[in-house]
């Protein structure tokens, strides 16, 4: 397989989904000029009709894809910033992710939102450094955080091909990380977790930009301890089967997870640990996130208030050393 980049992942799946959804087309900001590098050519390809530039209001092109959607098109959001879903929330929320049941099945929202930059891009400052799944989690909204190329393009067209709403959020910091991918189309099931290294000592249950950190620490204490890392790629639907295998295996857990620490991801892995396999557990379990403050422009206080491989190392030798 070749080695391709995450970004090149992105056009690849563009280009895919348009052309397999002769309903489908992609809206948001800037997208004709591929102002983020995620859409070139695609304006070419398939014309402007169906590569959709959208005026700076959020709840505008969020309720045209609603309707769109309910209308029988498959439309794809793409965010410029990481937090457009709070100035969409209404539209996401109120309509995109309830009309199906309010209807009683009589439409379908088969709507995905793409999110440029999740997490923190470095030096952006508190309005372009969030991880915002916690809350569309909580509104029971369909989504994926992959952390390789190789699953955003599967799990990407997977998202597209479903007939509810999923946000797919492309993590900042591994938009440039390389993976091979096929050159044939294919595609992950969502709610299939998928274990990145396996161990014998400890489970670390890892999100998004975490996962690389994960297997850093993985490698780098592999002659102290034997680290199983986790990817979800999923949160919701989650695969807990997965990771409930591999507590019964290593008896210890570690989750680690980019969005603040109250209310957030590893909060909800680790209630389900403790509800379903507390009797598996040789130790607590140990959450490593970030801080619950706005994210700051100086380097190092942003870096003080997220997830490293320091913390991540330090949280493994609490419950394993």
């Amino acid at each position: 397989m070749p080695d391709k980049s995450y970004i090149a992942s992105i056009i690849e799946g563009y280009h895919e989904a348009l052309a397999e959804f002769d309903e489908s087309f992609l809206i948001g900001e800037d997208i004709r000029h591929a102002l983020m590098g995620t859409t070139r050519d695609l304006v070419e390809k398939f014309g402007e009709e169906r590569v959709l530039d959208a005026p700076i209001s959020e709840q505008g092109f969020h309720g045209l894809a609603v309707g769109a959607a309910m209308d029988g098109k498959r439309p794809i959001i793409e965010y410029q910033i990481n937090t457009m879903s709070y100035l969409g929330m209404d539209q996401l929320v109120n309509n995109a992710q309830k009309l199906r049941h309010m209807t009683d099945g009589q439409v379908s929202i088969p709507m995905t939102i793409t999110v440029n930059t999740s997490g923190v891009p470095g030096g952006s400052a508190q309005q372009h450094s969030d991880n915002a799944y916690p809350s569309l989690l909580n509104y029971g909204v369909k989504t994926v955080v992959p952390s390789t190329a190789y699953d955003q393009k599967g799990l990407f067209l997977s998202a597209v091909a479903e007939d509810d709403p999923v946000m797919v959020f492309w993590p900042a910091s591994v938009i440039g990380q390389r993976s091979e991918v096929p050159e044939e189309s294919y595609r992950i099931p969502l709610g299939k977790a998928d274990v990145k290294r396996e161990g014998e000592d400890v489970t670390v249950v890892a999100v998004g930009e975490m996962v690389p950190k994960a297997l850093s620490v993985a490698g780098s204490m592999a002659d102290e301890v034997s680290i199983e890392v986790i990817d979800p790629r999923t949160l919701l639907p989650l695969d807990e089967e997965t990771i409930f295998e591999s507590v019964r295996k290593t008896n210890r857990v570690v989750v680690v997870d980019s969005s603040n620490r109250t209310c957030g991801f590893a909060s909800e892995v680790a209630s389900r640990i403790a509800n379903r396999g507390f009797w598996d557990l040789d130790a607590p379990i140990k959450r490593v996130t970030r801080a619950d403050v706005p994210i700051a422009y100086d380097p190092p206080e942003e870096q003080y208030v997220i997830p490293d491989e320091d913390t991540i190392e330090q949280a493994v030798s609490d419950v394993v050393l």
